[in-house]
């Protein structure tokens, strides 16, 4: 009997909000590998906000994720079976499979990494592609200098979280804004971030005011939407704004900016980015990020679902801001 594999496909696209309903897992059996090819028992996926824009038909800066077909996504693994020289069972890989237990392959698009330097999971968020985002977003679009305040917004993510504490370790004041008191206490306490702001709180605008009292010469965006408004009007004049996502136009509702004005009266530079665009950058970047985790200088939470028929519930939630840290799915 052939091995099966558990799949997860996208059936559907939201009418407006995404719904388990958009999503089918099937199984199907593993083929015999071809010569040239490796085969890799997938450990972790990745669950990111940027694929609730990829389930849409609609124009954006990659195509949209075809139906009837595996779900997208980043995944850590170990080689199981290899016709592929380069390849030897043992190895820890990262690629693309997407939302499935297995990826096969002709060794193209995977990467090894040592999962003895770094766990095997950090290699999707912290020292991964979040990862990088907030290091080129921070370093090439903020370029924050020692003294300055860097705000984020979705401060507890994947990618927030290192945005704070990069611009900690460059001499910066940063504040975290996040979804509820637990969160925020765990950027100061545990992240190390100069304060947080809940931006749930009725009294946002004048919390995020006494955060930061000289006002924000850099903003890593991660969400758009009411957030964005209420630090627009607290960025000091040349400040530059990094803009990495939309989260609270992601799941249907209608993004606007209530003061664009502001971007001429305070002489402000907002560039938004890919960071898959930017490869030139990544080996720099990683090898900073994975020395800073292996040496504890660099922490990370993730939020850990179980099972492959978990990820779209979990896949969901984070769209909610349920998850707290980098949203994984743990499928072995």
């Amino acid at each position: 009997m052939p091995k099966l594999n558990h799949q997860i496909l996208l059936v559907s696209r939201p009418a407006v909000s995404a719904s388990v309903d958009n999503f089918r897992l099937i199984e199907v059996p593993l083929p015999a590998l071809k010569e040239g090819e490796v085969r890799v028992r997938n450990q972790f996926l990745s669950l990111d906000p940027y694929m609730r824009g990829r389930m849409d038909d609609r124009k954006s800066y990659a195509p949209a994720q075809k139906l009837g077909e595996v779900m997208q996504g980043g995944t850590a693994g170990v080689v199981e079976e290899s016709r592929n020289p380069a390849w030897v069972p043992g190895d820890t890989v990262i690629a693309m499979f997407g939302w499935q237990e297995y990826g096969t392959s002709d060794g193209q698009g995977m990467r090894k990494v040592d999962a003895g330097k770094v766990p095997l999971s950090a290699y999707l968020g912290v020292v991964g592609m979040p990862g990088v985002t907030a290091w080129y977003g921070l370093n090439r679009i903020c370029a924050p200098k020692p003294g300055e305040t860097v705000a984020v917004s979705a401060a507890s993510g994947a990618v927030g979280s290192v945005v704070g504490q990069l611009a900690r370790r460059q001499g910066c004041r940063a504040v975290g804004i996040a979804g509820g008191p637990e969160k925020c206490r765990y950027l100061v306490a545990e992240l190390g971030f100069d304060t947080g702001v809940d931006y749930r709180s009725a009294s946002f605008a004048a919390d995020l005011a006494a955060a930061a009292p000289s006002g924000i010469d850099c903003y890593f965006d991660n969400v758009g939407g009411a957030v964005l408004d209420a630090v627009m009007e607290r960025m000091n004049p040349h400040g530059r704004v990094a803009v990495c996502g939309a989260i609270a136009g992601y799941d249907g509702a209608p993004l606007s900016m209530a003061n664009p004005r502001l971007i001429l009266t305070s002489r402000l530079k907002l560039q938004g980015f890919i960071v898959s665009e930017h490869l030139d950058d990544w080996p720099t970047a990683l090898e900073e990020l994975a020395g800073l985790v292996a040496s504890g200088k660099l922490k990370y939470r993730e939020s850990v679902a179980v099972g492959l028929a978990s990820a779209p519930e979990a896949f969901l939630g984070m769209l909610r801001g349920k998850n707290f840290g980098k949203q994984i799915v743990k499928l072995v």
